[in-house]
C-alpha cells in the first residue's frame, strides 16, 4: 500500500529577523560580501557543515529575508544590503532596510498587508497560515518567528509615527489655558508630567532630578492640567503652575529638548 506523501509547507523563515541579522553579521566578519562555500558559511554561524537540516534551514531563512545571496551552486554571500545596513550613517536607513527585510518573505508580507494596523490573536494568525498550506506544527513555528520579527522591527510603531495625528475632540488644545484666558505659544512639559506606556528612555529622562529653580515652579497652589495626545493611544499631561512667567517657558522648553535628545540617543544604541 502506498503511503500518502506529506504535504510540504510554504517557504518561510525558521529564525526571527533579529537573529538572522546577527548571523549575517558573523558571516560578514569572516568573508565580507565575497562568495564562499556553503560549508564555510555554515561554520561561521556555529554549524559543522551545511549538510544538516538545521544549518540548511538557517541559511535558507537568511536568503528569504534578503540577507544572503546564492551567486552560484554551492556558494553563498552576504548581501550588499546588509553591508549598507551595517555602515548606514543614520537610523532612518537602518529602519528602512529592517522593514524591507521583514516584508521580504511573501507569507510575512501577506499577513502585514492583511492586518495593516495591528496583529490579531495567535489563533487567528495560525488559522491564516494553515489556510495558506502550512501544517499545524509548521504554522506554530512560523507564527512565533513572525511575531518576534515584527516586534524587533517595531513595525506598527513605525506605522503610527508615519500616520498624521488625528485631532482629539475630547481634549482641549495643548497650550491653551481656558481657566486663565492665557495662550501659551510653546507646548510645555512640567517636571512632574505623567506619561503612560512611554519608552524606558523617556521615563528615565522624565525621572531625572531637576535643578531647584525648576522644581520650585510646582509649589504654586493653582495648577492647570492640559492633556496632550501621543501616538499609539497614549497621553501625556502638562501641568502649568499659576502664575506662569516668560522665564518659565524658556526653562521648560529646554527640558523638552533634553528629553528628545535622550530618546534619540537611546534609539541609536538600540539599532
Amino acid at each position: 500500500m502506498n503511503s500518502v506523501p506529506r504535504k510540504k509547507s510554504p517557504r518561510a523563515p525558521s529564525v526571527a529577523l533579529d537573529d538572522a541579522i546577527d548571523k549575517a553579521g558573523k558571516i560578514y566578519d569572516k568573508d565580507r560580501c565575497h562568495a564562499a562555500p556553503l560549508d564555510g558559511v555554515a561554520q561561521h554561524i556555529g554549524y559543522k557543515s551545511s549538510g544538516n537540516g538545521a544549518a540548511l534551514s538557517t541559511l535558507a531563512s537568511l536568503k528569504y529575508y534578503g540577507l544572503l545571496d546564492r551567486p552560484k551552486e554551492g556558494m553563498a554571500a552576504v548581501s550588499k544590503e546588509y553591508e549598507s545596513f551595517r555602515f548606514a550613517p543614520n537610523d532612518a536607513i537602518k529602519r528602512e532596510l529592517i522593514t524591507k527585510w521583514l516584508k521580504a518573505p511573501p507569507v510575512f508580507a501577506e499577513l502585514l498587508d492583511k492586518y495593516p494596523e495591528s496583529l490579531p490573536s495567535d489563533a487567528t494568525i495560525k488559522f491564516d497560515l494553515i489556510q495558506k498550506g502550512f501544517a499545524p506544527a509548521a504554522a506554530d513555528v512560523c507564527l512565533l518567528v513572525f511575531r518576534k520579527s515584527v516586534d524587533f522591527a517595531r513595525y506598527f510603531e513605525q506605522i503610527e509615527q508615519s500616520a498624521p495625528e488625528l485631532a482629539d475632540e475630547s481634549a482641549e488644545p495643548a497650550g491653551v489655558d481656558e481657566t486663565y484666558g492665557n495662550t501659551i505659544a510653546t507646548p510645555l512639559i512640567q517636571p512632574n508630567v505623567a506619561v503612560s506606556a512611554s519608552p524606558a528612555s523617556f521615563q528615565a529622562a522624565v525621572a531625572t532630578p531637576l535643578p531647584p529653580l525648576q522644581q520650585a515652579t510646582t509649589m504654586s497652589d493653582s495648577v492647570d492640567r492640559i492633556p496632550v495626545r501621543l501616538a499609539g493611544g497614549r497621553r501625556a499631561w502638562i501641568e502649568i503652575p499659576m502664575p506662569f512667567y516668560e522665564a518659565d517657558k524658556d526653562r521648560l522648553k529646554k527640558q523638552i529638548d533634553l528629553l528628545i535628545t535622550d530618546d534619540e540617543e537611546s534609539i541609536n544604541d538600540l539599532l
